[in-house]
Order: structure tokens, then sequence, then C-alpha cells
């Protein structure tokens, strides 16, 4: 009786490992994955206090045949204060285009919480032949929140 126990623990635990994925209990589209897989968010600091909040999807990861040639992200920034002073750089390098966007944008699918209270980014860098990225936002002298992502090859 105990060894039946012993082996129908055995087969429950090997029936539980199902061939589904994390995403399969929610109703996303391939971008949406994506987009979740790429998306990271990051503490804004300006000296000792948080604030706010710095997130960025890497959109050449999520779509590859629309966004190839430079490096293009899609930012969304929340501060309790207006800076003056931000940069943004990728691997110390400026911006060679960033255009704001509404709060309902071509890219509002792809997070899961949209704020008014937050801005949103469609920001292009130079192509990079580095496969880290590294993307940072500064303010003036002091760096406040850095994003790394690994490019596909």
């Amino acid at each position: 009786m105990k060894s039946f126990f012993i082996i129908l623990t055995f087969i429950l635990l090997i029936a539980g490992c199902a061939d589904k994925n994390a995403f399969s209990k929610f109703d996303m589209t391939t971008e949406q994955e994506l987009s979740a897989s790429s998306l990271q968010t990051s503490k804004v600091k300006f000296g000792e206090e948080i604030d706010g909040t710095f997130s960025a999807i890497y959109l050449n990861e999520v779509y590859p045949k629309a966004y190839y040639k430079d490096e293009y992200f899609f930012i969304s920034l929340y501060l309790k204060e207006e800076k003056e002073e931000l940069n943004l750089k990728l691997n110390s390098k400026s911006p060679i285009k960033i255009e704001q966007l509404s709060h309902a944008n071509k890219f509002s699918h792809l997070i899961a919480t949209k704020n008014e209270w937050k801005q949103y980014y469609l920001i292009t860098f130079k192509e990079d032949k580095e496969n880290k990225l590294s993307l940072i936002l500064e303010n003036g002298q002091s760096s406040s929140a850095a994003l790394a992502y690994q490019k596909d090859e």
C-alpha cells in the first residue's frame, strides 16, 4: 500500500509537468509574449530617493521585420517631478530620434499597465554593432537608471 502511494505521487508529479509554458494560460499575441520577455523596468533615482520608474521594450526583438536597421525602444517614463535635463543613451550614444507618443498609441497593447501620468516615447538610436546594449537614463552628470539588453545574432 505504501509503494502504491509513492508510485501515485510520482505519476501525479510527472503528469503535472505538461508541455505548457507560462503564457499558455493567457490570451496573448506573439508580439505581446515577446514584449513581456523584453520589458525591463528600473527605478529612477536622482540622489538617494526614488523619483520614478523607467521601462523599455526593445522593439527590434518584438517586430524584427519592421524595426531592424537601427535600434528602437518603446519607453515608458514616470517621474514624480519634471527634471530639466534628462538624457537617454545607448552604449554612450545619444538617440537620433525621439518621438513622444500619446497614452493610446500603436505600442499600447504591448504593456499591461497604461497610465495617464506616464510619458511614452519611441526612441531611435543609430544601429549598434555591439551585441550587448546598455540603455541609460541620465540626469546631467549622474546616472539614474540602466537597462541591459542582449541582441540576437
